[in-house]
């Protein structure tokens, strides 16, 4: 199995400006964030990608990611039918093809210079099935997340045959469903933003969609039902993702990047210098 092609989601209403933010990399130049998501799909052997936008936004979008623009495609979601229909616009694009799929909102910092989606699409590769990444996350998280559950791949490290997917899922659901052998108490395994799909995502996508009023679709309820048709596989990431869409996520990104990058000594001592010398806050005990 070849992944040639990627889908960036970034058309929903309160994601559209996300994308077109700027952070400083780890080289110290200023990029966007749709900039970084494109290289981290570029450093994976992408040769074609698709961004799935709000109409009227392409222009915008091209801009952000300079000598890289050549290489995108924009399709746009003109219905706000949910997650999982932004992803089946990008049928035609796709075809039947394997595709990896990112989503507009987060960025990726780790050890290893491949980066994450380089690590996802040579599992995906080699297992020839839908992959995707996953997380070690705490409970409290779990409202922003989906979540699976599964068992070990025998003799694999980090690698979970998937059984259940629930978008967003209670503490409750989690304790009942999602517990995975292995992980801590109060530990789960959610998703990291990116993915390996295969044609049957598209087909399960579909047949939702076709359904009268369907509107809502997420792609959790279509892996969950891909878990039952085929195999689906959940590797656990070493690196961080980072939500730039949440509070506070854009200057985490940026702590993250610039401490994984050539300024991080600097940046350190700057950090230090800025806590030792903060005033207390009114009211505080000295």
């Amino acid at each position: 199995m070849q992944i040639k092609k990627a889908v960036i989601t970034a058309a929903a209403k309160g994601q559209r400006s996300l994308p077109m933010q700027t952070l400083i990399d780890q080289h110290g130049c200023e990029r966007s964030v749709l900039s970084l998501i494109v290289h981290e799909a570029a450093r994976a052997g992408i040769e074609d990608i698709c961004v799935v936008v709000f109409p009227g936004d392409a222009d915008a979008y091209s801009k952000l990611v300079g000598n890289g623009a050549g290489r995108l495609r924009f399709i746009e979601q003109h219905e706000p039918r949910g997650y999982g229909h932004a992803v089946w616009c990008a049928r035609e694009f796709t075809g039947g093809d394997p595709f990896l799929h990112l989503v507009g909102d987060h960025i990726y910092t780790g050890d290893t210079g491949k980066g994450s989606a380089h690590h996802l699409v040579e599992v995906a590769t080699a297992e020839s099935c839908a992959v995707s990444a996953v997380h070690v996350t705490r409970e409290n998280l779990l409202p922003y997340y989906g979540a699976v559950g599964g068992q070990r791949v025998a003799g694999r490290q980090g690698l979970y045959r998937v059984e259940t997917v629930i978008e967003k899922p209670t503490p409750t659901e989690a304790e009942q469903s999602l517990v995975v052998p292995g992980l801590r108490s109060g530990q789960y395994l959610c998703f990291y933003g990116m993915h390996v799909l295969t044609p049957t995502v598209i087909e399960i996508l579909g047949a939702r969609l076709a359904a009268p009023g369907a509107t809502g679709v997420t792609l959790s309820s279509a892996l969950a039902e891909l878990a039952t048709r085929e195999q689906y596989l959940a590797l656990v990431e070493a690196g961080r993702r980072f939500d730039v869409g949440v509070k506070y996520g854009l200057f985490y990104s940026q702590l993250a990047l610039a401490l994984a990058g050539e300024d991080r000594d600097r940046i350190l001592a700057n950090l230090l210098d800025v806590v030792a010398t903060r005033q207390p806050a009114a009211g505080a005990k000295a």
